[in-house]
C-alpha cells in the first residue's frame, strides 16, 4: 500500500476544513483538519506529520505562525505552508517567505497546491537554520526598527504631533528605555541612574509642552511598537520564556512611565495628590499656581 503523507490542516473556516482535506485525500494525502491553535498544538505534540498547512489568521492575526513555530521545533523535517487571503500585503508576505517553506493564496487551486506540496516534500531538509532566542535579544537586534515604528505611530497622533519637536528631541529617551527593558528582562533591577533618566524625561516633556495624558499615550504607543516587533519575529523567539520576558519589558516601561509622570507633575508645581491630569498642554495653562499643604 503506497505511503500517504500526513498533513495537518489548520483553518478556522468550517467550510474550508470540510472541502480542502477531501480534495487532498483524493490525491493520496492523509489529512487531519483542526480549527483552533490549541488543537493544532496538541496534535503536533502527540502525532507525526510531514506537512503543515496553517491559515495565517486563526482567531487572531498571525496565530498561524505560532503553529509553524511549534512544528519547526518538534518536527523539523516537516514542510510548512501558510495560507493568506492578503497577497498584496507585501510586508507580511516577505515575513512569510523568510519563515516558512512557502505561502499559499486563498482561494488556491488544488492541482497547484498538490504540485507545490509534492515538490517541497521531495526537497525537504531539516530546518536547523532557526535557533530560537530570548525576547531581549530580539528587541536588541531591532531597536532601530522599534523606534522608527514608534515615531511613525506618534506622527499619526494629532495631539502629540502638533507639539513641534525635532526627531532627536522626540525620541531621545526611547532607545535608553528599551535598553533598560532588556537589562531588566535579564534580571537587573532598575538603578538610581535609570530613575534619574526617567525623571529627566518627565521634566523635559513638561517643558516641551506635553500634558500627562500625552506622556502616557506615548508610552502606550511604545508598547504597541514592541508588540509589533514580537509579532514580526515570533518564529525566532524562544516561546517558553516569552511571557515572563514580556512581563519584564512591560513592567520596565510602566515603571519608568510612573517615574516620568511624577517628575512631570513635580516640575509643573502641582503638589496635589495625583497631579494635574488636564488634557490642556502645560504651556497653555498660564497663571496656574501650586497649592500648598
Amino acid at each position: 500500500m503506497p505511503h500517504k503523507p500526513r498533513v495537518l490542516f489548520l483553518d478556522d473556516e468550517e467550510s474550508i476544513r470540510a472541502t480542502l482535506p477531501l480534495m487532498l485525500e483524493a490525491y493520496g494525502f492523509a489529512v487531519t483538519p483542526c480549527g483552533t491553535v490549541p488543537d493544532a498544538l496538541r496534535l503536533i505534540s502527540h502525532e507525526k506529520f510531514e506537512v503543515l498547512i496553517a491559515d495565517l489568521n486563526v482567531g487572531n492575526a498571525g496565530d498561524g505562525f505560532t503553529v509553524v513555530s511549534a512544528m519547526r521545533r518538534t518536527q523539523p523535517t516537516a514542510v510548512n505552508f501558510i495560507l493568506t487571503g492578503y497577497p498584496a500585503f507585501e510586508t507580511a508576505l516577505e515575513a512569510i517567505r523568510q519563515q516558512v517553506d512557502d505561502y499559499l493564496i486563498k482561494p488556491t487551486e488544488i492541482e497547484s497546491l498538490v504540485q507545490t506540496i509534492q515538490a517541497k516534500l521531495a526537497d525537504r531538509k531539516p530546518t536547523h537554520g532557526i535557533q530560537p532566542r530570548r525576547l531581549p535579544e530580539i528587541i536588541e537586534q531591532n531597536i532601530d526598527s522599534i523606534v522608527e515604528h514608534w515615531l511613525a505611530e506618534v506622527k499619526k497622533d494629532e495631539e502629540i504631533s502638533a507639539i513641534p519637536l525635532s526627531k532627536a528631541d522626540r525620541q531621545d529617551h526611547v532607545p535608553h528605555l528599551l535598553k533598560q527593558a532588556l537589562a531588566r528582562a535579564h534580571g537587573r533591577q532598575i538603578t538610581p541612574a535609570d530613575t534619574d533618566a526617567a525623571q529627566l524625561h518627565g521634566e523635559a516633556r513638561r517643558k516641551q509642552g506635553y500634558s500627562v495624558p500625552l506622556v502616557v499615550r506615548e508610552a502606550k504607543i511604545l508598547l504597541r511598537s514592541i508588540a509589533d516587533c514580537v509579532q514580526q519575529n515570533l518564529l525566532a523567539i524562544q516561546v517558553s520564556y516569552l511571557i515572563p520576558d514580556m512581563v519584564n519589558v512591560w513592567e520596565t516601561v510602566t515603571t519608568e512611565l510612573e517615574i516620568s509622570v511624577k517628575a512631570f507633575v513635580r516640575t509643573s508645581g502641582d503638589s496635589q495628590a495625583g497631579g494635574d491630569y488636564s488634557v490642556v498642554p502645560s504651556r497653555m495653562r498660564k497663571g496656574s499656581r501650586s497649592t500648598q499643604h
